[in-house]
């Protein structure tokens, strides 16, 4: 991809970024799956329900990925990024903290990537999904916020 976001693009090196992404989108999701088995004590039953929450989101962002790099002639990867090992409740919340705000940023890149290859859909698509990898952030931050236990 060019080192400045304005330069366009070429469409395997746009493919290639958005695979990147795909591969973070199934990270997310498994992480969400694996965190919200794994996590104990007496604010389970919550932290469960918002790790659940947070899956059909990531799904939403993988399917729209792995459609569009076909729709670019591409070929979606079926590969993760590595899932973060944290073993406490608080470990879980800071992983998927540092998680969503990669994915703010490099959506926030990939929409201009977009924009400079003239693809405004895709754009537009991208620009949402830093919309809800931001508002998953900040309530991610909200939670973690205060934790003293």
């Amino acid at each position: 991809m060019p080192d400045d976001a304005t330069d366009k693009p070429t469409r395997v090196a746009l493919i290639a970024s958005l695979n990147d992404d795909l591969s973070n989108e199934y990270s997310a999701i498994l992480q969400y799956l694996t965190y919200a088995a794994r996590v104990t004590g007496p604010y389970r039953p919550q932290l469960r329900a918002f790790f659940m929450a947070e899956i059909p989101d990531e799904t939403g962002h993988a399917q729209f990925l792995a459609d569009k790099i076909v729709a670019l002639g591409g070929t979606p990867t079926a590969e993760a990024a590595p899932v973060p090992e944290a073993k406490s409740n608080r470990e879980m919340l800071e992983a998927v903290l540092k998680a969503e705000r990669a994915a703010a940023e490099r959506y926030t890149v990939r929409s201009r990537q977009a924009e400079a290859f003239g693809d405004k859909g895709l754009q537009v698509q991208l620009e949402d999904m830093v919309r809800d990898e931001s508002q998953h952030r900040d309530e991610t931050a909200r939670i973690l916020q205060d934790w003293g236990l």
